[in-house]
Order: structure tokens, then C-alpha cells, then sequence
């Protein structure tokens, strides 16, 4: 063979071994890219499954009846008021049994939120956090049945996916200036807040201030667990503990 057609020979095996190479390198490419792929939407599933599950529920889906009996005139037509207007989801609902108080915990404490619900109090933990969430309520309203709440009484605080069981551990009567029980604290505490006396007639001169104690670190969403089944939970984490000291105060 001449050295021309070994030439041409040479210079066409050099170009298909590129071809050859560069679909070797697009493959491998293409491979690397769909493994990375793969790993990452697996990494995705498996978050989704151990996060969890919020589609489709929503606390805004929640329907309330109330007894006015105990409400003022003018606190029933505030109520039926603030039905025309609207207002966020709610953060949570607060439920206590024994009052037969179950009502949603809006986010912040303006007017229109007092009407409609009882307010999560800005600066302290939000619902479903760790420290102390604070509610407030009007007392010619939703939180005049606080009057009725005990020590050692059992308060659920529910958020989109769990249930914080509470315990009642103090109620305290404070000059409505006194912000000291509404301060961060390191365990995790509810305190809800209202005026008093509760009929008194004007601007009232004290806060009622009700402290409960978490027994339970959230228990699931009410689709997997009844109301009945949570306080035998709660009963039981409480006589489970050291009996802790109960009071009423009044400073």
C-alpha cells in the first residue's frame, strides 16, 4: 500500500476513534447526570416521608358552635360582626374540656381577632413552639369561662399536625401593667390572659392570668387520636410525674 492511501487510512481511524471516544464521554455524561438526578429526587422522597403530613388539612376547615350565655351583649354582636369580615387561618385551637371552650387561636391580639377568636400574643413562642405561648382572650367573650378553670384542670393547644397537651399550674391576678409571667421561659408553658373581674363594669384594672405545664411533647392530629384518648394520655403523664405544687394567686 503507498504511504498516500496509508495517509487517508491513518487520518479516517484517528477521526472514528474520536467519534468513538466522544460517544464514550456523552454517555458516561448522560449516565452520571441520571444517577445525580436519581439520588437527589430519592433524597426528596424520603424527606417528604419523614416530614409530617399537611396536604389537604387545614385548620381554617373547622367549624365552631358557641355558648353566648355567659358573653356580654355587646361582645355576641362583636362576634356576629367580625363574621363579615376576613380574617388568616388560624395558627391553632385551643380546647378546654371541662369548660367546654373550643375556640381558634388567630394571630395577633387587634380588635377584629378578639371578636372573632381568642389572639396569639406577639414576642412570645408561637403555637407548637418550645417556651411560653401566650393567648389572650376578652373576658366578657371566649375566655369568660377561665373563671371556672382550676389547678391541675387539662388544657390541648392543636396545630396543623399535633395536639400539646397542657396542665393548669397556677392562675394568678396581676395589675394589668405586670408583664412578668408573659416573659420567655426555658420549659415549655400556655398562658392564656384576659381582664378582671370579669363583670367588672369599664376599663378593668387586673389581668386573670391562667399558666399551664406541657405534659406531652404533641401527640398526632385528630384523625389519628380522640379527644377522650388524649386526656387519658395526659392523666397519665401527670400521675406519672412528681406532683408538682398548685396555686391560686393573687398579687
Amino acid at each position: 500500500m503507498s504511504s498516500k492511501h496509508l495517509g487517508k487510512a491513518e487520518r479516517w481511524l484517528f477521526l472514528i476513534g474520536l467519534v468513538l471516544i466522544g460517544v464514550f464521554v456523552g454517555a458516561y455524561i448522560h449516565r452520571v447526570t441520571q444517577s445525580r438526578a436519581a439520588l437527589t429526587r430519592f433524597k426528596e422522597l424520603k424527606q417528604e416521608r419523614q416530614e409530617p403530613q399537611k396536604i389537604g388539612r387545614s385548620l381554617a376547615d373547622r367549624s365552631f358552635s358557641y355558648d353566648f350565655s355567659l358573653w356580654s351583649p355587646q361582645r355576641v354582636a362583636d362576634y356576629k360582626q367580625s363574621l363579615t369580615e376576613k380574617v388568616d387561618e388560624p395558627l391553632a385551637i385551643l380546647r378546654i374540656k371541662k369548660v367546654n371552650l373550643e375556640v381558634p387561636v388567630l394571630d395577633g391580639i387587634d380588635d377584629l381577632t378578639l371578636n372573632r377568636g381568642v389572639g396569639y400574643i406577639p414576642g412570645m413562642s408561637r403555637p407548637g413552639e418550645a417556651g411560653n405561648v401566650g393567648v389572650a382572650g376578652h373576658r366578657d367573650g371566649f375566655f369568660r369561662v377561665l373563671k371556672d378553670v382550676k389547678p391541675a384542670d387539662i388544657m390541648e393547644l392543636e396545630t396543623l399536625d399535633r395536639v400539646y397537651l397542657y396542665q393548669v399550674d397556677r392562675i394568678d391576678i396581676v395589675d394589668k401593667k405586670d408583664a412578668s409571667l408573659l416573659r420567655q421561659t426555658t420549659d415549655s408553658k400556655l398562658t392564656l390572659v384576659t381582664c378582671y373581674p370579669f363583670y367588672f363594669i369599664g376599663s378593668a384594672p387586673k389581668r386573670y392570668i391562667v399558666v399551664a405545664s406541657l405534659v406531652t411533647s404533641g401527640l398526632p392530629a385528630p384523625a389519628q387520636t380522640t379527644s377522650s384518648a388524649r386526656l387519658k394520655i395526659a392523666s397519665q403523664t401527670s400521675n406519672a410525674q412528681s406532683q408538682k405544687p398548685t396555686k391560686e394567686t393573687t398579687q
